[in-house]
């Protein structure tokens, strides 16, 4: 072989490096729809992948969620009309991802990253599969420092770390949405990841425009997905909330994100998942459900070195304020602990309705002071001693004189009621909480 031709092999196989074959896209057809799970026969795609498929209003969007044999099944990202027998199935072979970006602050997109709010085309800086790999748990940064949310009864009794994933149990209207918007406005986080998922789509712009205000929105991200959203736009919610918040946190940010609710994600993957035919196995929840959870629970949290970290809050629905639900058993079995709204505190005037008794937070004491973590207890004794007597002293049984520490916990009572309430408007920031404890101890 001749130089010449040496030489013109070399820069064949050069220009070979930048030459990629044409993919073909085979199309398959629509063979089946039952409910929100529709059939397609005639094409290979893998599970997770997007295709287009063909009604009579134009072409919509679906995502493959499993297969048998040689049929596949799709669920829509949106509900379809016009869907037509033998209809064509397009896989989707370039597909973008999530767009993500600083540009995202300020804004309200659904759950694959569209917008809601009506100012245009998002300037994605950078596009992210929906379900990102959990860093490896050696190398997170361990939890050492408290994160102030701006409300005195989380900050002073049940310290939440920087990095750590709390769960938020409460039944419906104990005031959940409201607390969330306190530690919104109060919180020190640089960003804030806001998911609005499967709750009543008014709630999502009372949330947005009163709650979130317009100097909480500047630093936030609002991903929405409504009640009347798709089962898979439900799922694809709280993924893109955690992905956006994994991407700001890799920046070297510190991310507050707020998830309501965990209980709806795992609602909307068990439609998915007995639609395709799996078999129900706890209260109707699949097993695929209980193997999910933990999958998005473990993306939040602390980052790498140079990294930020993720302090996660994930409201779980107590169906009939019914703590041993499924889910609510599985969500704290997993989180690194539980506040607990009182719907007998909430009836009662007193808000926010945090029961400090049935609460906890399991990375308390390595955040904060042994004389910290010594207040707190003395408060949740004395608490919690009240509680348990409430119904003797309310009808007259107990003499005063009998037990020195339940007339203590009598005494203090009307203090301590009136130092775990707060306006929903007020900020009340973590030094001026411990402050607050400690006269309210008598250890000023």
């Amino acid at each position: 072989m001749s130089a010449l031709d040496v030489s013109l092999s070399e820069r064949l196989s050069q220009y070979k490096q930048h030459i990629k074959p044409p993919t073909l896209a085979v199309a398959g057809i629509l063979t089946r729809v039952v409910g929100l799970t529709l059939e397609a026969k005639g094409l290979r795609a893998p599970v997770g992948s997007q295709c287009k498929i063909e009604t009579m209003n134009g072409f919509v969007d679906a995502e493959i969620v499993g297969f048998n044999d040689q049929t596949l099944y799709l669920m829509p990202n949106d509900h379809i009309s016009g869907v037509l027998p033998g209809a064509r199935v397009i896989p989707q072979l370039n597909d973008t991802g999530l767009p993500v970006g600083m540009s995202l602050l300020g804004r309200v997109v659904d759950g694959l990253g569209r917008p809601l709010d009506g100012l245009g085309k998002i300037n994605a800086e950078h596009y992210l599969k929906f379900a990102q790999k959990p860093i490896n748990p050696l190398s997170r940064r361990p939890i050492s420092q408290p994160m102030d949310v701006g409300v005195r009864a989380i900050n002073s009794v049940i310290t939440v770390g920087q990095g750590q994933r709390m769960g938020l149990f409460a039944g419906s209207g104990v005031g959940k949405s409201v607390l969330l918007g306190m530690m919104t406005r109060g919180s020190e986080a640089d960003v804030i990841v806001v998911g609005l998922v499967g709750e009543r789509g008014r709630e999502v712009k009372e949330f947005i425009e009163e709650i979130l205000g317009v100097e909480g929105r500047k630093r936030s991200v609002v991903v929405a997905a409504p009640a009347d959203s798709s089962p898979l736009m439900r799922l694809k919610g709280c993924e893109s909330a955690v992905t956006i918040a994994e991407y700001f946190r890799d920046q070297g940010l510190n991310v507050l994100l707020l998830l309501d609710s965990v209980t709806r994600y795992a609602m909307a993957q068990r439609e998915i998942a007995l639609a395709v035919g799996e078999p129900p196995a706890t209260k109707g929840y699949p097993p695929s459900v209980f193997a999910k959870l933990p999958a998005l629970v473990e993306r939040a949290g602390n980052g790498g070195e140079g990294q930020g970290s993720i302090t996660a809050f994930f409201t779980v629905l107590s169906e009939g304020d019914d703590m041993q639900d499924p889910i609510a058993d599985a969500a704290r079995a997993i989180l690194d602990g539980h506040i607990v709204l009182s719907r007998e505190l909430a009836d009662s005037g007193h808000y926010p309705a945090i029961d400090i008794e049935k609460s906890i937070s399991r990375v308390m004491p390595q955040v904060v002071s042994e004389t910290h973590m010594q207040q707190a207890r003395v408060l949740k004794q004395v608490y919690s001693m009240y509680q348990q007597n409430k119904d003797m002293i309310t009808l007259g049984a107990y003499q005063k004189g009998t037990d020195q520490m339940l007339d203590q916990a009598i005494n203090m009572m009307p203090r301590v009621n009136a130092f775990l309430q707060q306006g929903m408007r007020d900020v009340i920031s973590y030094d001026d909480g411990l402050q607050g404890l400690a006269q309210l101890l008598g250890q000023a």
